[in-house]
């Protein structure tokens, strides 16, 4: 080897030690700077099972990573300095998240961090060299929640269709359905999400370590979306039937939970065997790299490229530091909002006055407002009872527009809600989406509008909401929200009391928006 060569080898991996510093420093910072976000990702690993997977996450991107080092130490890293852009983009997302308190977008936005700093330090051969153990990194972010509701809709459907089936009689409602031997139900437990996502998981690490041709890993991929949706219902159906046959003396329990992962132990081996048909080994990498050229040498042009590295490693760190300043910044004007909450509901409206009467037992689940206000209303024959819901320090966990924020909320030991369901409504003020649920206790049926105050307007759609709210306070305006329940009692047909809720609403609704306004301190 010639003294040339020597120095370019030299060279060479002296970029490689610059690069790896420059961007351990930028994790450094990045981990230090958003601590928060990692640690809510991690504390959800730590409490749910549906997500446990998570604290395995980077050790296996790691270690995918590892196994991939003979062709990595074949290519020159080289920082690509148009990953500051996208880190800046990357960091106001993040700071309009954090500022509405959307976590999983917060989540998601740091882990995309960690991608472009890797991109933006080592450049695009090498990233695109570990495109899949950074891509693995997603796995990690606690993400799948919205998916209950249809994953639920559908195992009823499927426990239901397989029921009618064997001739058992049936009777459904929603997610609730009754056989001859008892009453069931689909909560959130049995949607079958934990068991999708471990799926979707494992299938994609599987699929990446035994296939070699992109169409068989897609194609595996999607099996193993499918699979665990129809196992699923398979599972719920035979946990029924078990039930069924055993006078309700098996598979209730602890037999429910057994019974269920055993099956889905089962279900991800034959997915396996099925998925080795397919089996592409992967070529020795030691194999390989003795068929391979020696390591670049690199030119002195490239000899440069240390100062590039301190150039884009000060610059990310900049990035990465500017949004939680400016976010610190946002909650300590946000923490200024000290003003007690005055919420005064009308007298009356119409034909509508308030009464001193009892409607119902019921209230709305909403955690932690700041103020609550609510009143019984008739106009002669007709009771309706509005409730207000008012909330003005909005953080994690007391916020407006939340999940935990319910009519009913799951195996509620009296009330049940069969269904929810968006409704529009043509008013004399202008036109009002709101979301109509049934509610059923053994003494009452009711049925239930429910809407939102956000930012002046009045709407249902939760995204629209968390996109005013960000937009508010990024512009240092926040604003006041609330939530606004009507209910009225009926009988078989929701047809008479949905008219009573609309001729409620119609009449109340200017009146309800300036006691809004009034509790926000006259903002129109």
């Amino acid at each position: 080897m010639s003294l040339s060569e020597t120095g370019g080898v030299a060279a060479f991996w002296k970029a490689w030690q610059a690069a790896l510093i420059g961007l351990g420093a930028g994790l450094a910072v990045l981990f230090a700077a958003y601590w928060q976000t990692f640690y809510s990702m991690a504390h959800i690993w730590w409490r749910s099972e549906t997500f446990a997977h998570g604290f395995l996450i980077f050790p296996i991107s790691l270690f995918l990573i590892w196994r991939r080092r003979r062709r990595l130490s074949r290519l020159t890293p080289r920082p690509n300095l148009h990953g500051l852009w996208m880190l800046g983009g990357l960091g106001l997302g993040w700071l309009a998240a954090q500022v509405v308190d959307v976590q999983v977008v917060q989540q998601m936005i740091f882990i995309a961090m960690v991608v472009v700093l890797t991109f933006t330090l080592l450049g695009w051969e090498v990233t695109r060299e570990i495109a899949f153990p950074l891509a693995f990194l997603f796995f990690a972010v606690p993400f799948g929640e919205f998916l209950i509701p249809p994953l639920m809709n559908f195992t009823a459907d499927f426990t239901v269709a397989m029921i009618e089936l064997t001739g058992i009689p049936v009777y459904r409602e929603g997610t609730f359905f009754s056989i001859p031997s008892g009453d069931w139900s689909v909560v959130e437990g049995c949607s079958g999400l934990r068991y999708l996502i471990a799926s979707i998981t494992v299938g994609c690490l599987y699929a990446y370590l035994t296939y070699r041709s992109l169409w068989r890993r897609l194609a595996f991929i999607a099996l193993s979306m499918c699979f665990p949706v129809i196992a699923n219902g398979l599972r719920a159906f035979m946990i029924v039937m078990i039930a069924h046959y055993s006078d309700m003396k098996l598979a209730l329990g602890v037999d429910h939970y057994i019974y269920g992962w055993v099956f889905f132990g089962l279900v991800m081996m034959l997915m396996f065997w099925i998925g080795s048909f397919w089996r592409e080994d992967e070529e020795d990498l030691a194999q390989e790299e003795m068929r391979s050229p020696e390591a670049p040498v690199v030119s002195g042009k490239e000899k440069a490229g240390v100062k590039t590295v301190i150039l884009a490693t000060v610059s990310a760190v900049v990035v990465l530091s500017v949004w939680p300043i400016r976010a610190a910044q946002i909650r300590d004007r946000e923490a200024a909002r000290t003003a007690p909450v005055i919420l005064e509901l009308p007298e009356r409206a119409g034909a509508w006055h308030r009464v001193e009467a009892f409607l119902t037992d019921w209230q709305p689940r909403y955690l932690y407002p700041d103020a609550t206000a609510g009143a019984v209303y008739s106009d002669g024959d007709r009771r309706v009872r509005l409730t207000v819901l008012y909330y003005r320090l909005q953080e994690q966990g007391k916020e407006l527009v939340n999940s935990q924020n319910v009519l009913v909320r799951q195996k509620h030991p009296v009330w049940k809600m069969p269904w929810e369901k968006p409704v529009a409504l043509e008013l004399a003020s202008g036109p009002l989406k709101v979301r109509e649920g049934l509610l059923q206790s053994p003494r009452q049926q009711l049925l239930v509008w429910r809407w939102n105050w956000i930012s002046g307007h009045y709407l249902i759609n939760d995204h629209a909401a968390k996109l005013l709210e960000a937009r508010d306070k990024l512009l240092g305006a926040p604003r006041d929200a609330a939530a606004i329940v009507v209910a009225t009692e009926f009988d078989e047909m929701p047809g008479k009391a949905r008219a009573t809720l609309r001729d409620f609403t119609g009449a109340m609704l200017p009146r309800i928006t300036q006691t809004l306004q009034r509790a926000e301190g006259g903002i129109e």
